[in-house]
């Protein structure tokens, strides 16, 4: 048991320093994706450690334990409830409360109706759809009646996006920031009452044995994004399937770069991906809003079929209200000179992708 409790010990110190080394290569930037499920393993061996049989060295071990536990939970409890941000009450200044539904519908998830089901349920005034091919597009027609604005995206490369609303589409198009198969939607919006916003939709490929080698694409997209908005002098929500971590350091700097707010401070984890397997779900189909818009209420809804369970935000507009400013962090000059070069990296590198997938 000693063996184990060792084994377990250097393994999670493996994991734990492999993501402060700055490198792109999977390796080293999969292990963010489960630092919750780290901190657990690391809490109960930690626990375990005090009912086997130790050698002279053993409160090495647990202070070295301890430590761990102690950092990745400083980490991940500005994600809970425990770390406090003001709430903001809803004004008679401000926009009526919206609504949308963030999706990877998962390109071979054949449940259609399933779908279609949820979106007539919570009768969002926007949705967006990630992984969405021609077969997907044709499914989900029957909603265009209720959704008559739409930009679509219709990719086979499980790259595929569609956004859908009931809110009117004033102008939108498609960035191809690092690649000519990886899409983003620019939506700009206005409600009925005169509020203008702006809908980004994201998919930027992951880092991982299978897909990406390293994580340039993903970046380079995402800080390509934060630079398109800072263009932008209107109210801007992102959402998407980010296939990051809100903790890593890419993440981090397309917030800082951008300007805009991480909902989930304060809030939860809302964890995605896997749909199907809880305990090894992560967070990483992430939002991000300026400071004029509020969250009232960021979750997941129920699973449709896909890999990945869909988002939930409801929201409103509020120009008049500056409280939210206080939560923005600013990039420094280092920070904004290496998202450069980080865009730059993106560009040149050559992700390789299929232009039609199939299941294997």
């Amino acid at each position: 048991m000693w063996i184990f409790y060792l084994v377990l010990t250097v393994l999670f110190l493996i994991l734990t320093i492999l993501p402060k080394i700055q490198h792109s290569h999977w390796v080293f930037r999969v292990p963010e994706f489960g630092k919750i499920q780290l901190t657990y393993f690391i809490f109960f061996t930690f626990i375990f450690g005090f009912f086997i049989d130790s050698s002279e060295n053993f409160w090495y071990y647990q202070s070295l334990l301890l430590i761990m536990f102690v950092h990745h939970g400083f980490t991940l409890v500005k994600y809970t409830p425990l770390y406090r941000v003001k709430k903001y009450t809803q004004q008679y200044q401000s926009s009526e409360r919206l609504h949308f539904i963030s999706a990877n519908v998962y390109q071979f998830n054949k449940e259609y109706d399933r779908f279609i089901q949820l979106i007539e349920k919570y009768q969002p005034e926007m949705f967006l759809t990630m992984e969405s091919n021609g077969d997907w597009e044709k499914a989900i027609r029957p909603l265009e009646k209720d959704y008559p604005y739409q930009h679509k995206v219709t990719l086979e490369n499980t790259y595929g996006m569609h956004f859908y609303s009931k809110i009117e589409i004033k102008e939108s198009k498609t960035h191809y920031f690092v690649a000519d198969d990886i899409p983003s939607i620019e939506a700009h919006l206005k409600t009925k009452d005169g509020f203008s916003f702006v809908f980004f939709g994201v998919h930027p490929p992951p880092p991982s044995p299978t897909e990406e080698e390293t994580s340039k694409e993903r970046d380079g997209d995402l800080l390509s994004t934060a630079k398109r908005i800072l263009e932008i002098k209107k109210p801007i929500i992102v959402v998407g399937d980010f296939n990051n971590v809100a903790w890593s350091k890419s993440s981090i700097l397309f917030r800082k770069t951008s300007h805009l707010i991480d909902p989930r401070i304060g809030h939860s984890f809302v964890s995605t991906f896997h749909a199907k397997y809880r305990l090894l779900r992560f967070p990483i189909d992430l939002m991000f809003h300026s400071e004029d818009i509020f969250i009232q209420n960021l979750k997941t809804l129920e699973n449709f079929g896909s890999d990945h369970l869909p988002v939930y935000c409801e929201f409103f507009i509020d120009h008049e209200n500056e409280e939210q400013e206080e939560r923005i962090d600013h990039a420094t000059q280092e920070e904004k000179a290496e998202a450069e070069e980080m865009i730059e990296e993106g560009k040149e590198e050559d992700g390789n992708r299929d232009a039609v997938v199939t299941e294997d």
